[in-house]
């Protein structure tokens, strides 16, 4: 049976997910920000200094606005923290901050191939907020997953892929489907898991912002800690490996 904290997350979510539907599924994750805000600021990857030293090998964290760190500065989104836990132990990579609020899985798609530009050696997928708030269908969500991890598979990329949960207004079954979408691209792609990306934040007040969905900086922290569970000992195999 759900928690407490995590039914009171999926009304949070409801609450967002009623005028989301009102305005035609143009709004985004990020509460008072448009899909087509989004977009915009995904048409291009950001230009390179070609005075900046040699990038080291890359980990992107490909999401929508939980990963861009809505809400927060970007040395508080999880990825950044994410960088500080690979600086602080000694590990010999970059990670990019692939956020980009409003996404979809289907606009992660379409912008994976500037993600992947560069020497990415993991690929942290956390799409499906932005599907689940616009009751999108799930099996092309699923699509979506598949032909990202695929086309990151191609480059030898190693791929983590976080799972999210629907708001309950569309009912058990999408909200089931939904859930079971995750964990079936997981297993048939043969990739590291992660059931829940907002596991041990969601419903708690004290580590998301006012909206109740999006974590602050401690809730933020808390999330990292979450990937870098499954992180870490990639990282070693693949220390190991080289």
């Amino acid at each position: 049976m759900p928690s407490f904290r995590f039914r009171r997350f999926l009304l949070m979510l409801l609450a967002v997910s009623l005028p989301a539907a009102a305005c035609g599924g143009g709004c985004d994750f990020a509460v008072g920000r448009t899909a087509q805000d989004s977009s915009a600021s995904s048409a291009a990857p950001p230009a390179e200094d070609p005075a900046a030293p040699a990038a080291r090998p890359r980990i992107v964290a490909l999401g929508d606005s939980l990963t861009a760190g809505y809400g927060l500065l970007e040395s508080q989104s999880y990825p950044a923290v994410l960088q500080e836990h690979i600086d602080r132990d000694g590990y010999a990579f970059e990670v990019v901050n692939a956020g980009v609020s409003g996404d979809t899985s289907a606009g992660g798609l379409r912008r994976l191939d500037w993600a992947l530009d560069g020497d990415v050696r993991v690929l942290i997928v956390a799409l499906g907020a932005n599907d689940g708030l616009r009751g999108l269908s799930a099996d092309e969500m699923k699509e979506n997953l598949t032909a990202i991890i695929e086309r990151a598979r191609e480059r030898r990329v190693v791929v983590i892929l976080a799972g999210m949960e629907a708001p309950p207004n569309y009912g058990p079954e999408y909200a089931t489907s939904f859930r079971q979408a995750f964990r079936d691209v997981a297993q048939q792609e043969r990739v590291l898991f992660l059931p829940f990306l907002l596991d041990k934040v969601a419903g708690e007040n004290a580590l998301n912002q006012r909206d109740g969905i999006h974590p602050n900086e401690q809730g933020a922290r808390m999330v990292a800690e979450t990937v870098w569970t499954v992180l870490r000992p990639l990282l070693d195999q693949l220390a190991a490996a080289s």
